[in-house]
């Protein structure tokens, strides 16, 4: 059974001022999202399955069918505030989603066979899902699961600071913890992250969490217990957001599941500003220069 690719497509790309999910950034007007599900498809990748806000189907579909019938199947599912589904019957006022845990249990019905989560957002590169791919079609178990870990030298943006989740990889390359970085940065051929005041270096190849995890479905049961609880305790905190990390760490301190950090030497991308968009399209356009993919990437 081929595993599957589910993407994070539903969030609100507030701080980029509209839909950066189908905003085109190759030389055709390919998405960020394109280039990662061609890499899936020749990795090994079955299916795909979008997360994504109900009111905007038709756009993705509109855009995203024509180039992937009969080269991949394809899913959409869709994240909203209804709690009844999860057994809560309070009804809690919100801003925005509840955040990246929470929007992959919108798969949990449609999602039978191991699998991977990625944003639609970054760009992730070939080797990642292929190494991803190896892990869910032989390692992967119940209490096994994995992490893409990128160097964090080449996850750094031009453009200021970034935040980052440091891996802490114990001897046999399994993830100890996640620490989240909010200020990293290079300075004087180094790289520094930032608290208190302090600055305090980092190594070039340090793993970092870019959001690209590995889970088999019995990940859903134990989210949604978790997400039950993170919503009673935060009800009256209308930003506080489960993120896929919690996942991750929950399970790691009760010795439920472990994880592996597998590496990669690929260079990331991604867009949150619009002025991350010319450096993205650039980006690419190397990318296709280098033959690294055809100029029109779906013919």
């Amino acid at each position: 059974m081929k595993p599957t690719l589910l993407i994070l497509a539903a969030g609100m790309a507030s701080r980029y001022g509209s839909m950066k999910q189908i905003d085109g950034f190759g030389p055709n007007g390919e998405t960020i999202i394109d280039y990662s599900i061609y890499d899936a498809i020749n990795a090994g990748f079955g299916k795909v399955v979008f997360i994504i806000k109900e009111e905007f189907v038709k756009e993705f579909k509109a855009i995203f069918e024509p180039k992937l019938e009969g080269r991949i199947e394809t899913e959409y599912v869709f994240q909203n505030f209804d709690l009844k589904q999860f057994g809560i019957e309070e009804e809690i006022y919100r801003e925005k989603p509840w955040g990246t845990a929470h929007a992959i249990l919108s798969g949990r019905n449609v999602i039978k066979e191991p699998f991977c989560v990625i944003n639609a957002d970054d760009y992730y590169g070939f080797d990642a899902f292929k190494k991803m791919v190896d892990f869910l079609t032989t390692e992967v178990t119940d209490s096994n699961y994995a992490i893409i870990g990128y160097e964090v030298g080449k996850t750094l943006s031009e453009f200021g600071a970034v935040s980052r989740g440091v891996c802490k990889v114990d001897a046999s390359g399994n993830l100890e913890e996640i620490i989240e970085r909010t200020k990293v940065y290079p300075k004087d051929g180094n790289i520094f992250y930032e608290e208190n005041g302090e600055e305090f270096p980092l190594a070039y190849e340090t793993p970092v969490s870019m959001n690209f995890w590995g889970f088999t479905p019995a990940v859903f049961k134990i989210t949604e217990e978790l997400f039950r609880e993170f919503a009673e305790a935060n009800k009256d905190k209308p930003k506080a957001e489960f993120f896929i990390p919690l996942i991750g760490e929950n399970l790691v301190k009760s010795n439920i599941a472990s994880f592996k950090v597998v590496p990669t030497s690929n260079k990331w991308f991604g867009v949150t500003y619009k002025e991350d968009k010319p450096y993205v399209q650039d980006s690419i356009d190397q990318l296709v220069k280098n033959g690294t993919y055809p100029e029109k990437l779906w013919n």
